[in-house]
């Protein structure tokens, strides 16, 4: 009989406590993060990411896309602008699939958000 790699699921990157700067219902889809602070986390322009709400407990699906460097920008954008409001501060996580028996061994990066301007430190 064959051996089969078991794969499970852990937190790839996060953003802790990133606060909403703007909300933008017109725009496609999506939630815009200033490229700084997605490079902190790990996270990639156009990668699944899950948000977690922190002011009102909403969580919700959808994807990142970079913004201007240094901007500080959090901008939820279409269907996302209902999910929050300027100010709120969401945790922003991203997931990847490790082979079980190097689990123990994955370390998630993670950015925390340091203040209200979203300065922030690995």
């Amino acid at each position: 009989m064959t051996e089969r790699t078991v794969f499970v699921t852990l937190l790839k990157s996060k953003i802790h406590r990133i606060r909403v700067t703007q909300a933008d219902l017109d725009y496609a889809g999506s939630l815009t993060v200033d490229e700084d602070i997605m490079d902190a986390a790990g996270i990639f322009n156009f990668e699944k990411i899950l948000c977690a709400n922190v002011d009102n407990g909403k969580r919700f699906e959808t994807y990142a896309i970079k913004g201007p460097r240094g901007s500080g920008v959090c901008c939820l954008n279409g269907a996302a602008a209902h999910m929050g409001s300027v100010g709120d501060r969401l945790i922003v996580m991203s997931w990847c699939s490790v082979p079980a028996g190097e689990a123990a061994a994955h370390v998630p990066k993670i950015a925390v958000i340091a203040g209200p301007d979203n300065s922030f430190s690995v």
